[in-house]
């Protein structure tokens, strides 16, 4: 769900708030030359991508990049795909590429919201179809709002959220406040809501004593969590929200078996909601359609995106439970909230000729092999090597994180940028290949890691082709860091 940046909040030694820029991003682009577009950064111009296949895409100066992240894990099928080129044209060669969601409904949407249900064993009751995760992760909060507002006899001092450090649920306001980044908060703390505090992330490699069993360090964490309702008042908290594998703030990180349980039991316990952020981890990112499917957790809400149009057209969205949708159809009947382009008839048809491929090609098997082979060729490769601390993920969703000191598990000083450096060489002939970077892995300020996430069509050759480039990208980087 996490946006790519090419700026870093940071605090100085003064207190003072600053945004810092890789010096490293100018190696692979030009210096600005005007362009109308305000890019993610002002100082200088990114190369243009002007024409893409499967995994590769084609850049202005002749240079050919191996996408092997599919962007922020968006391009679930590569780029190209003739059959979802054909649903967009038919969908606008009937004339409806758009209608107002308040007075009609399209073939398009009602399509996509079947298959999405059916995609859940009946599970999950209705979708809400938004454009962007930011906007769905809006709409989860409102939504939990308004099923305390609407239960006989109303329940209206719900009004707060807890979540996860080093999480992150979207840029927009509301979403940002939802989320525990430190560093995509940091800017704008005086203009978020207070309404979110946050218990520890699940994170084994970072989280687990000495000595701790997996069930020991889950018991942990749900008591914490427990804990945290006691403190702000388990009858305000509407929600608790949480990624079921962490994308871009902790770099697919996964929880221990039943720790996910554990955390729902608490809120059944004190009659909160769970929601789960799947807007990166989910559409079969992580080798089933729902993450949750692998957790034997069902959320009462879920936010999806990115894979779910695999980039064709800006589409995410909600599924929504019977019991939360069953309190507001014997209440007010509707959803108090709505978006000029809610199921957008182009970006459904979109969307729904992704999935329909994703399930006649069983593409959720090829996540499976394919994430097998991608998770031992590089813990065969770079497990050994002295500045990788942890490869781990599941299905076609693998982050690696780098450390100083590979037995203390020391991150590098953020002043470093390593992640962002290593994306930046990765982007240089000879190697050619686009990492995901990311920072805070650590602490919210400190840690890098880097992540992998190819279409899911991707092929055993392919495979073995991103696990070499980020092999030699990473060693040769850090044989330049250590001589330096």
């Amino acid at each position: 769900m996490s946006p790519l940046v090419l700026s870093d909040y940071s605090t100085d030694e003064d207190g003072e708030q600053t945004f810092t820029t890789p010096s490293s991003f100018s190696s692979s682009s030009s210096f600005s030359s005007g362009s109308a577009v305000l890019h993610r950064s002002l100082k200088v111009d990114p190369l243009k991508v002007i024409a893409a296949s499967g995994i590769n895409l084609q850049l202005s100066n002749g240079q050919e990049i191996l996408d092997a992240t599919g962007g922020a894990a968006v391009s679930c099928l590569g780029h190209g795909s003739q059959r979802v080129q054909k649903a967009i044209m038919a969908q606008m060669d009937i004339g409806v590429s758009y209608c107002h969601s308040m007075f009609f409904s399209t073939t398009a949407s009602e399509g996509l919201a079947e298959e999405l249900i059916a995609s859940t064993n009946g599970q999950m009751a209705k979708a809400f179809i938004v454009g962007s995760g930011s906007e769905s992760m809006e709409a989860a909060l409102k939504l939990s709002r308004q099923y305390y507002l609407e239960l006989k006899p109303p329940q209206l001092k719900r009004d707060k959220f807890i979540s996860r450090h080093e999480s992150y649920h979207g840029i927009t306001l509301g979403a940002l406040a939802a989320g525990g980044h430190k560093a995509r908060r940091g800017p704008f703390e005086p203009l978020l809501a207070k309404i979110t505090s946050q218990v520890s992330a699940c994170n084994s490699y970072r989280g687990m004593k000495d000595g701790e069993t997996e069930g020991q360090y889950v018991e942990r964490l749900r008591a914490e969590l427990d804990a945290e309702f006691v403190r702000v008042d388990p009858k305000t908290v509407c929600a608790f929200i949480a990624e079921p594998v962490v994308g871009a703030a902790l770099g697919c990180v996964t929880s221990p078996p039943g720790y996910f349980k554990a955390m729902k039991s608490v809120c059944e316990k004190y009659g909160a909601l769970l929601i789960f952020d799947e807007v990166m981890c989910g559409m079969g990112r992580t080798g089933t359609i729902h993450a949750w499917q692998q957790e034997g957790v069902v959320p009462d809400i879920q936010t999806i995106g990115k894979g779910l149009g695999g980039g064709y057209a800006p589409i995410a969205g909600l599924l929504i439970n019977h019991r939360v949708v069953d309190v507001l159809r014997t209440g007010t009947g509707s959803f108090a909230h709505g978006q000029t382009y809610q199921g957008h008839p182009v970006s459904c048809a979109a969307a729904l000729e992704v999935q329909r491929i994703i399930r006649e090609e069983d593409l959720m098997n090829n996540v499976k092999k394919m994430g097998q082979k991608l998770e031992k060729l590089l813990r065969d490769q770079l497990g050994e090597h002295p500045n990788v601390g942890d490869i781990r993920g599941r299905g076609l969703f693998w982050g690696i994180e780098f450390v100083q000191e590979k037995a203390l598990r020391q991150p590098f000083d953020p002043k470093e940028q390593i992640a962002w450096r290593i994306q930046e060489k990765g982007l240089q002939p000879p190697y050619s290949i686009s990492l995901y970077s990311g920072t805070g892995t650590a602490d919210g300020k400190s840690g890098d890691h880097i992540l992998l996430a190819p279409a899911y069509n991707v092929t055993a050759s392919e495979i073995e082709i991103i696990v070499d480039r980020t092999k030699r990208v990473i060693q040769d980087y850090f044989d330049t860091w250590v001589k330096k």
